[in-house]
């Protein structure tokens, strides 16, 4: 067995920045077509465009569509990007949104921005890619972005939190509804890692809380977006081909730890 997906495509959603960019990279590295299906095309942190970065730099092809995850026409057209560059193997819900704040702060848009982007938006992903893997009767790997968050509460995180738990289950149901075509279903669950979220969306990085939340980490350092796209290639590939309906947690040991509650910003 080995980490070639030579002869996939993919869709990665929110694949212009961060981790989906990390993700993407990491699976054009080894031989996977990549659809970068965003709302943006430039990175938030700089630098050439992910589709136009995979084509310089590997020998995979990709393909930049303007994608809102919550409008379903949208990852149609995704996934059918992928089919024509070589049929779907492998699909990346990656895009999320963050809203914090106590309960009695945020309120009903706050709440539907998150649902509708880190909800509804896995289920639109999950859809279209297991109706194009199942009619062609294919082996497929769906891989929903869930958060540390979706494992353990936080203070000021309700939203997050719940939206991402609701991830996780979904993302066990779907396992059991499609494993008898071959389809493995599976959730990434991120701790703090060093994009624009926990600099800019729910800052972290730069502020006085940066280093008792790092010193609460049993690792003592934030994770890296390649940290997340490594675990997504395990998981698109052969080397997890008995693995479905699961958690791969990426977060330095902190939910099985609990130091952090300590440290988070309630404000």
């Amino acid at each position: 067995m080995s980490l070639s997906l030579i002869g996939e495509s993919a869709v990665v959603t929110g694949g212009a920045s961060g981790n989906g960019r990390a993700i993407a990279l990491a699976l054009a590295e080894h031989g996977v077509d990549v659809v970068v299906a965003d709302r943006r095309e430039e990175p938030r942190e700089g630098g050439t465009p992910t589709h136009e970065k995979i084509r310089a730099d590997t020998d995979a092809d990709a393909k930049f569509i303007d994608c809102d995850v919550t409008e379903w026409k949208d990852l149609q057209r995704a996934v059918a990007a992928a089919d024509a560059l070589g049929a779907l193997g492998v699909m990346v819900n990656n895009a999320g949104i963050i809203r914090t704040g106590p309960v009695s702060d945020v309120d009903e848009d706050d709440f539907d921005a998150v649902f509708d982007v880190n909800v509804k938006g896995v289920f639109f992903g999950c859809k279209a890619a297991a109706q194009s893997m199942r009619d062609r009767g294919a082996e497929g790997s769906i891989i929903n972005m869930s958060s540390m968050s979706g494992l353990v509460g936080g203070a000021a995180n309700s939203l997050y939190g719940a939206s991402k738990g609701a991830v996780r289950l979904f993302t066990y149901a779907l396992a059991a509804e499609l494993g008898a075509h071959d389809i493995r279903v599976n959730a990434v669950h991120p701790g703090p890692v060093e994009t624009a979220m926990i600099a800019e969306d729910a800052p972290i990085v730069g502020t006085d809380y940066e280093s008792p939340y790092k010193a609460s980490i049993p690792l003592q350092r934030f994770g890296k977006p390649e940290d997340v796209a490594n675990a997504v290639l395990y998981l698109a590939s052969e080397l997890s081909s008995f693995v479905t309906g699961t958690s791969l947690v990426l977060d330095g040991g902190i939910s099985n730890t609990g130091g952090v509650s300590q440290v988070v910003n309630t404000d």
